[in-house]
């Protein structure tokens, strides 16, 4: 699969945002056969299953210059690496506790140029500042996940929604949301991409308090 399928969604790229998204394979390729970031079965299917399905967000929501988008779990640059190129007057900055997926984010980004990047091995308890949003895949389950970040978003909003959450999640999450007591609005991604991948894949969206 190529870099078509990101075209076709996304058409308007400038032609430095197309270069950025076909290097993609041969810098994920590269990394991963050194540091696994990504499981063997999904690296061919790299724009789908990961660089599309990150940018499911910029379709429930386009970030605007200057706001600050945190990336928690980040695992090897997932959402955050395909944001950034997207949204290049954003800032972005990614956080995993395995140090060694840092690196490869870290890796990656220099070679694509990414300016708008910061990624950094911590933990999200320990984060410091406030963020416009908060973006994430899939990291735990939302009663565990919302905790590690309540408190750190600005109170003031700019965007077209609230600041918030984005958290995509795949599957049936009437249990989970349930059990979180959070009031969650969901957007399925199968609204979007007509891929039979994104048929149960949706964006969670959270309004930080």
């Amino acid at each position: 699969m190529t870099s078509d399928i990101i075209f076709k969604y996304f058409p308007n790229l400038s032609p430095i945002q197309q270069q950025q998204y076909r290097q993609l394979p041969d810098l994920y390729h590269f990394w991963n056969s050194q540091i696994n970031v990504i499981s063997r079965k999904d690296i061919d299917l790299l724009f789908e299953r990961h660089v599309l399905h990150s940018l499911g967000i910029a379709k429930v929501v386009a970030f605007l210059p200057g706001e600050n988008i945190l990336d928690v779990g980040t695992g090897g640059g997932f959402p955050g690496i395909p944001l950034a190129i997207m949204f290049p007057d954003t800032q972005f900055y990614l956080v995993d506790s395995i140090g060694k997926k840092i690196k490869v984010v870290n890796e990656i980004a220099k070679a694509l140029g990414l300016k708008n990047l910061k990624a950094e091995h911590i933990r999200a308890e320990q984060v410091r500042g406030k963020f416009d949003f908060v973006v994430s895949r899939a990291v735990t389950r939302l009663n565990d996940f919302y905790p590690w970040i309540k408190d750190k978003f600005n109170k003031t909003s700019k965007n077209t929604i609230s600041n918030g959450i984005l958290y995509l999640k795949g599957g049936d999450l009437k249990q989970e949301i349930t059990e979180s007591g959070l009031a969650v609005q969901q957007y399925h991604l199968k609204d979007y991409f007509e891929e039979n991948f994104f048929d149960t894949k949706q964006v969670i969206y959270i309004k930080g308090t």
